[in-house]
């Protein structure tokens, strides 16, 4: 994630140093989590364009360290809603500036994911009509299992079914991200079923990373390898299904 090193996208000794360490201890690096750097759907032109060049910085250092993508957050000042024109004018508004940061990311061979975060990008149908609509190569997904949480609004959490939006953001992803917990159309949260997701990922084809991203306070690295075992276990499985 770009939050632990935030001033150090352009630090060529500071990102030396994490690549040799990286490369010391037999560790690739994959992407970047970009946070912080502007919305794809701000408010104003301006803003926007400020987004793309804010972005810019990390895709080169994303190159640098051996990544073969950045993610970003489809924010975007629209409201969220679920009136089908509100959302197809968070599209407009996200896909132009996600296609220009495309096009930079393009010469430095560096694909652009967007990952459910929140709002209109937690609905598996909005987030693939998103890519859809900025019709470039290197934009896709990275679908968070656990990131289907549309809106809070006090105690009340609306959210979208995790088995259903991620199979409808695979066909574009370009990485994955687990959380051991997903969510049901009803805002209810459970334990996630690995057999029953790791097909529906497998299922298209996908044969990338997957990243844990996870760690129970005061046990992470135990719970990490836990995760860690349990999708040891089913890639076995599914591998002499």
């Amino acid at each position: 994630m770009n939050q632990f090193f935030k001033d150090k996208a352009t630090d060529t000794a500071y990102l030396q140093e994490m690549k040799t360490r990286a490369d010391g201890e037999g560790v690739t690096s994959v992407l970047i989590m970009i946070d912080g750097e502007g919305q794809l759907g701000a408010a104003t032109s301006a803003e926007r364009a400020e987004t793309v060049e804010k972005h810019k910085k990390w895709v080169e250092a994303a190159k640098f360290l051996g990544c073969h993508a950045i993610r970003v957050n489809a924010y975007t000042a629209v409201p969220y809603s679920t009136d089908p024109k509100v959302e197809k004018q968070a599209i407009d508004v996200c896909s132009s500036t996600l296609r220009r940061i495309c096009q930079f990311a393009n010469d430095f061979d560096i694909d652009v994911i967007v990952e459910n975060h929140g709002g209109f990008s937690s609905n598996g149908k909005w987030l693939a009509e998103l890519i859809k609509e900025t019709a470039h190569p290197r934009a896709g997904t990275l679908p968070d299992f656990g990131n289907f949480v549309l809106l809070r609004e006090g105690d009340k959490i609306s959210s979208y079914d995790s088995y259903r939006g991620v199979d409808e953001l695979m066909p574009m992803a370009k990485g994955v991200s687990l959380k051991p917990k997903v969510w049901d159309d009803m805002g209810k949260e459970h334990p996630l079923d690995y057999e029953r997701m790791m097909k529906i990922v497998v299922g298209h084809k996908f044969n990338g990373y997957v990243g844990i991203e996870h760690g129970d306070q005061d046990r992470e690295w135990e719970s990490i390898e836990e995760i860690r075992v349990n999708l040891d276990m089913i890639r076995r499985t599914l591998s002499n299904a």
